[in-house]
Parts: C-alpha cells; sequence; structure tokens
C-alpha cells in the first residue's frame, strides 16, 4: 500500500520526530548527542534548513524546523545515512538505527509554533529525567540561555519582546509554566514496557516502588493514576505494578 502524501505546512515550519527502530537507543554516551548535534549543523549549511528548537532523548529526538531549500524528507535521509554510519561503526553493529520514516506535524500559527517550543524543552522535564529544563545538555534551551550553535533563537526570542533582556525573562517563564500541552510524540501508539512505566512512576510520586501509590491519600493516588493513564499505560499494566484493583484504576 502507497503511504499517504504528508501534510504540507504553509509556513514549512514542522514538528519532527526520529526515532530508533524497535525503541533502539540512539545515543548511548555524550559523544553520540555530540555527533548527532555536529551532523545536524552540517546537513543545516548544505540543505538550508532552520532550526528553532530541538531535544535529543536517548531513544528519540524532536525538532521544530522549517524546510527552506531540500525537502525534509531528503535532509534526514542525509542526516541518518551520515549518523548511522558512524555510530554502526563506533558499535561496530550492522543494519538500521531509525524508523524509516520520520513523523510530523505542521506548525502554522505563531501559538502552536510556542506551544510545540515549550512541549520539546520540557519533554525531559514531563518524562521525569530531570527536575529543571535546564539541567538537561543536550536541548536547545540551554542555546536560548547562551551561546546559538544550531538554532534561530532570535525567532523565538521574538515572539516575547522586542527588547532581548525582557524576551529572554519572558521566555524562560513561558518555559517553565505547568501544561497539558500535547503536540506529536513518541508514545503515541506505543506502550512502555514494565521497566520503563515502573521508572515513569517512581519517577513522578517519589516512591521506591509503584505498589506505595496504593497507600497514597485518595487524591494523590488519583493523580498519580492519571498521569500513568496519559503516559500510555494499560489498566492492566497499571493494577499489576500498583497492585491496586482494575475496577478503582477504571473509574479513575
Amino acid at each position: 500500500m502507497a503511504r499517504a502524501a504528508r501534510e504540507k505546512s504553509d509556513t514549512g515550519i514542522y514538528h519532527v520526530m526520529l526515532r530508533g527502530i524497535n525503541r533502539q537507543i540512539i545515543f548511548e554516551d555524550d559523544e553520540d548527542y555530540q555527533k548527532y548535534l555536529e551532523t545536524l549543523k552540517t546537513y543545516q549549511e548544505k540543505s538550508g534548513y532552520i532550526i528553532y528548537a530541538y531535544c535529543l532523548m536517548n531513544n528519540h529526538i524532536h525538532l521544530l524546523i522549517k524546510e527552506v531549500t531540500d525537502d525534509l524528507g531528503i535532509a534526514f535521509r542525509r542526516i541518518g545515512a551520515s549518523y548511522v554510519y558512524w555510530y554502526n561503526w563506533k558499535y561496530g553493529r550492522r543494519g538500521h538505527l531509525f524508523q524509516d520514516r520520520y513523523k510530523s506535524e505542521i506548525v502554522e500559527t505563531d501559538r502552536y509554533f510556542l506551544t510545540v517550543l515549550r512541549y520539546i524543552h520540557q519533554n525531559p522535564y514531563k518524562a521525569g529525567m530531570v527536575k529543571n529544563i535546564a539541567d538537561y545538555p543536550w536541548s536547545s534551551y540551554r542555546e536560548y540561555m547562551g551561546e546559538p550553535k544550531i538554532c534561530d533563537v532570535e525567532c523565538g526570542l521574538s515572539f516575547f519582546s522586542p527588547n532581548r533582556t525582557k524576551a529572554l525573562k519572558l521566555f524562560k517563564e513561558f518555559n517553565l509554566v505547568e501544561n497539558q500541552d500535547r503536540c506529536l510524540d513518541y508514545d503515541q501508539g506505543v506502550r512502555l514496557n514494565d521497566t520503563e512505566a515502573t521508572d515513569f512512576i517512581k519517577s513522578i510520586a517519589s516512591v521506591q516502588s509503584p505498589t506505595e501509590i496504593a497507600l497514597f491519600e485518595k487524591g494523590k493516588r488519583n493523580e498519580v493514576i492519571k498521569s500513568c493513564k496519559d503516559k500510555g499505560l494499560s489498566l492492566r499494566q497499571i493494577e499489576r505494578l500498583t497492585g491496586i484493583s482494575f475496577g478503582v484504576i477504571r473509574t479513575i
């Protein structure tokens, strides 16, 4: 069956996600993250795309990007081929590393541009990896706070104020706002395995074991369960990991 054509953005701007094949780890250490950023920079000059935000997670990537010269499909094939060649050489492996086709959604309004910008920067925070988005080293948030490397930070900052100092202050405040933003995501249609789900529950509830959730006060317990549902955990998986009855979980 032929693949459906991608929806074209009138602005040329897209939220793009790439992920490892079969949830394969694509960044094992700091050198790997750095190499991918260098590869993005190299092909940025050749393919002419503009990057407004990025976040490199261990098995997937988020980009807020504008197609300028080359079609993004061509650009990502070049980026992928270069990085995978290096990665396979480094780790003595063969074969594909990325899922064969990137996912994307159009970004055509200023409001959604800012939503995606914040969503990308909050990815590590919402995954429970850091307590502050500024602590994560592999997102563009630090480029906005310091020296830009591959991002057009001025475009993002221009939404907040023509005064750069004020724009930075408002940008920082905006990125720290708690929210329920829903964008293209790695977890859409993908279930966490029990180990990943356990780590997620422990991170959001600050517990040593998911079974401790059953001892929480009802309101707090229900909030944790709602977060688990939002993350994509199945009702049976939540029951299995927490020991809370299926009937209770279903009604929350």
